[in-house]
């Protein structure tokens, strides 16, 4: 029977992760991670599971060459961590969740052998001795936690020397027992610096001209970092944001400079982007611009400011750009009115619905 491939990417540092993070972000966090990886797939790998924190694939009665399979390693690597660094650029959330997000590190295993299959579900599953070697191949006596790791029988069957070495990779020798059978690996250390990592769009920081059309003040009676979450959030959008009949957004992202969601009202699409603008001390700045507006571009602004005993102060922004003369106009004879109302509402409405959430919880 041909041999077949193994190939298990494992985020390291996960468990730590979600255990001293907020529970939803670092979920949001490692499901990003994982479609990542998914989608950094070149080798058209079968995906058996989702193991937590972790990928298992196998390709089954082929074992691609030295030069396709070090490519795919390196290929998620640099998918992984040029993600991560994306999410350390272009976050706007403070919490424990996002900021050590880029602290996460990934080790892949390979291995093969000789493949069985059971079907569970009418689902066909990988099963055998290999796959349980595999799976033992990451409790491992390595000491780092950002690996690539190849078993003996693999390096073998791709012809990987001993001690290889190229600009990225430098193979050395490694061996665990488990359950009195010694399994012999070669890993290597990946080094974040020696990759290419993908470029992405540089955050957006929005500067004004002016002063802003609409400034309206409230004080919540909760820490910034909670109301800021409210805000960002859109799950807890349909419940505060005035006039909006559909709200369209990515349930499994969290909110960054750049991303994008879209309002329905009356009927009509609102695309808008995240956005930012300079702070000031103390401050937590989230910002949204349409371009779909009546106007030119409608700039909104929440920025939220600590406050003594877990309070928090919210001012909102308003900046909307004119295309002609005419449009000034009407801006400051009809819009203006309804924009500042529409906000307010908005804000009244956020302020009840905290109220109630925090007497629910």
């Amino acid at each position: 029977m041909a041999k077949s491939l193994l190939f298990i990417p494992d985020i390291s540092g996960f468990t730590h992760f979600v255990q001293n993070t907020e529970v939803e972000h670092s979920q949001h966090v490692i499901s990003e991670l994982l479609e990542v990886l998914i989608n950094a797939n070149t080798q058209d790998l079968k995906l058996a599971e989702i193991e937590g924190d972790a990928l298992f694939f196998y390709k089954e009665n082929e074992i691609p060459s030295q030069e396709k399979l070090l490519a795919q390693i390196e290929t998620m690597f640099t998918s992984f961590y040029s993600h991560l660094k994306l999410l350390e650029k272009n976050r706007v959330c403070p919490c424990n969740a996002c900021a050590t997000a880029p602290d996460l590190q990934l080790k892949i295993v390979a291995h093969c052998g000789e493949l069985q299959f059971i079907t569970v579900q009418e689902k066909r599953k990988p099963f055998g001795q290999v796959v349980i070697e595999a799976h033992r191949l990451l409790k491992n006596s390595i000491v780092s936690d950002n690996y690539a790791l190849l078993s003996d029988e693999v390096s073998k069957t791709i012809g990987l020397p001993a001690n290889y070495e190229s600009k990225l990779y430098h193979f050395r020798a490694g061996k665990d027992t488990y359950d009195t059978k010694e399994i012999v690996y070669s890993f290597s250390e990946i080094s974040k610096n020696k990759l290419k990592l993908t470029p992405f769009a540089t955050p957006e920081v929005v500067s004004f001209q002016c002063s802003p059309s609409i400034v309206l003040m409230k004080e919540f009676e909760i820490p910034a970092a909670q109301l800021l979450e409210y805000i960002t959030n859109y799950s807890y959008r349909h419940y505060w944001a005035k006039g909006v009949d559909k709200f369209e957004y990515n349930p499994g992202e969290v909110t960054r400079l750049g991303t994008e969601h879209v309002c329905v009202i009356d009927g009509k699409r609102l695309n808008f982007t995240t956005v930012t603008k300079k702070a000031g001390v103390d401050e937590i700045v989230y910002g949204e611009r349409t371009t779909d507006a009546p106007l030119h571009a409608l700039y909104q602004f929440f920025i939220i400011k600590s406050l003594p005993d877990n309070r928090c102060l919210l001012t909102v922004e308003v900046y909307p750009e004119a295309k002609s003369l005419l449009h000034k106009l009407m801006l400051f004879l009809l819009i203006k009115r309804a924009i500042r109302k529409s906000v307010k509402t908005s804000i009244d409405n956020l302020e009840a619905f905290v109220g109630n959430d925090a007497i629910t919880s």
